[in-house]
């Protein structure tokens, strides 16, 4: 069981309720969900409600579309916008707003949405005409529909201008949610939970199917929602709350039963793009000199060592696990900010947030899982990172988690070791040597406060490791004018069909100063 802290409003307590309670019995009897005239919403509800779906078999109850929305092409169903004068809450003088996304192609399943009010529940019924049809879609048919739910939604907030609400966070598809910090565009997302990713199976992809939002009070700064997630062998409830500004803060308690063993559980799972970047531009023929949402992943150990994996893509599926126990967090980050090592005035890759995520209590045993699927287009999330416990994977197991996500330009706040800022690789030896696919050169700059004041002549220490590599060459220097380590070692390959591991870190009288560089080398793209 994973650990929990303190619940936001309406989940309190985040024990299993009572099952004699008036709550469970409601649930059982599935009285509740769909009417305003319901008992009290509250997480136990909610809690008792799922629960007692996960021990009955899984039953997609969600309604169809009608036939001319389930034909909807990516062309057409782009076509199709909310009209932002139709927008929730918009003249209430509320800071919050809330638009709903149209169903179709891809999101072929209703969502449905309800208003929490005085701790009733009403739901949020959405029409044709709340959404405009733009050529060459037949805009009088669409207005003949009857929605039996929605795609998702998104909440607006006035994030970086007083006078106007910016969008904040977008659900839509599966689990799927996306959130901004000031100043950031869209770039990675999130998800309620990953099933079976890169396990060698069919990845199962849970759904959530009902949102409680909370009507935000006049002048409030942040919003609460509840969520229903459900798959064939998992049912989970979700709690939300969120606060915008320049790191947008989203609280997460959730509850997850298994109806079903499962082979890989991935709780707080992040999907990122990762193209190309400074350490592997081969392959691309491209004008710009990287593309990625994000350039790696940072975990934070129990210990106090900092973790930081420069990301890749790879020629093949490639796995990093590393095993922990009671992390204080991990997150996938967009560390360079410079436009000019982009290019690229469009995308603004130099402004996709950066997300940390930030245990609450104790989550015992597990890992931290890395994936890094080869793509050859930056419209792919390509790589995906979550925690997975070490147990608890079988039919009947249940997981409760807290943890806090942070979205933002910068999440790392005041690092007390110096951070990689840069890492490069090429073909070992000199420029002239041949090109040899098994020998090949790192370089990785170290930079931070720990390094002021010391000169070239420190007594620094590299703590180099090499799992399957032979280091034929290292060098380490302090550049010039500037408080920057560079590490340059050339390593062999031992066993050609086997990836190499790799990990370094500086040490000045025997005291860490900077974090641990890991790199995974197995085949380029």
């Amino acid at each position: 069981m994973v650990g929990s802290g303190a619940l936001p409003a309406f989940a309190e307590d985040a024990t299993q309720p009572d099952k004699n309670s008036d709550a469970t019995r409601d649930v059982v009897g599935d009285k509740q969900a769909d009417g305003a005239d319901s008992a009290p919403f509250n997480w136990d509800w909610l809690v008792a409600r799922m629960k007692a779906r996960a021990d009955a078999p899984y039953q997609d109850d969600q309604g169809t579309l009608p036939d001319m929305v389930a034909a909807l092409d990516y062309d057409k169903h782009r076509r199709i916008r909310f009209k932002p004068d139709h927008a929730r809450w918009r003249d209430s003088n509320r800071n919050f707003e809330l638009q709903a996304f149209y169903p179709g192609w891809l999101f072929d399943k209703p969502v449905h949405l309800f208003e929490v009010v005085d701790g009733k529940l009403h739901p949020m019924a959405f029409q044709a005409d709340d959404f405009e049809y733009r050529e060459p879609l037949d805009a009088e048919a669409f207005e003949k529909v009857d929605l039996p739910g929605v795609a998702g939604f998104r909440l607006h907030y006035p994030l970086n201008h007083s006078d106007y609400r910016d969008e904040l966070v977008s659900f839509l598809g599966s689990s799927y949610f996306r959130v901004l910090g000031r100043g950031n565009v869209y770039g990675l997302s999130a998800r309620g939970l990953a099933v079976d990713t890169a396990a060698g199976t069919a990845e199962e992809f849970p759904r959530f199917t009902r949102f409680y939002i909370q009507r935000p009070e006049q002048g409030a700064r942040d919003i609460r929602l509840f969520a229903e997630l459900e798959s064939e062998r998992v049912v989970g409830v979700y709690a939300f709350t969120i606060t915008p500004g320049v790191e947008t803060v989203v609280d997460v308690q959730a509850a997850i039963f298994l109806r079903d063993a499962v082979s890989r559980l991935g709780l707080a799972p992040l999907s990122s793009m990762y193209l190309f970047g400074e350490n592997d531009h081969t392959g691309f023929d491209d004008f710009r000199p990287e593309v990625h949402d994000s350039d790696g992943l940072v975990i934070l150990r129990a210990s106090g060592e900092r973790v930081w994996r420069p990301l890749t893509n790879p020629g093949e599926l490639q796995l990093s696990v590393f095993s922990e126990d009671n992390p204080g967090g991990f997150g996938l980050l967009q560390r360079d900010r410079s436009p000019d090592h982009y290019l690229d005035t469009e995308a603004c890759y130099e402004r996709r947030p950066s997300v940390w995520i930030e245990p609450v209590g104790a989550w015992g045993k597990g890992s931290v899982f890395l994936a890094e699927i080869p793509s050859k287009e930056e419209v792919h999330d390509n790589v995906v990172a979550f925690w997975m416990p070490e147990d608890g994977l079988e039919a009947g197991s249940e997981h409760w988690l807290h943890y806090r996500m942070l979205w933002a330009m910068e999440v790392e706040g005041d690092v007390p070791v110096a951070r990689v800022i840069r890492t490069r690789t090429g073909r070992g030896g000199t420029g002239s040597s041949d090109e040899d696919p098994d020998f090949r050169k790192f370089l990785v700059d170290f930079a931070g406060e720990p390094f002021a004041g010391l000169g070239e002549d420190a007594a620094m220490e590299v703590k180099l490791h090499a799992d399957n590599g032979k280091i034929k060459h290292q060098i380490l220097n302090k550049l010039p004018g500037k408080d920057v380590w560079r590490l340059i070692v050339d390593i062999r390959r031992k066993d050609t069909d086997k990836p190499i591991e790799l990990n370094a870190a500086l040490f000045l009288d025997e005291k860490r100063l900077t974090e641990t560089w890991t790199y995974q080398w197995g085949q380029a793209v």
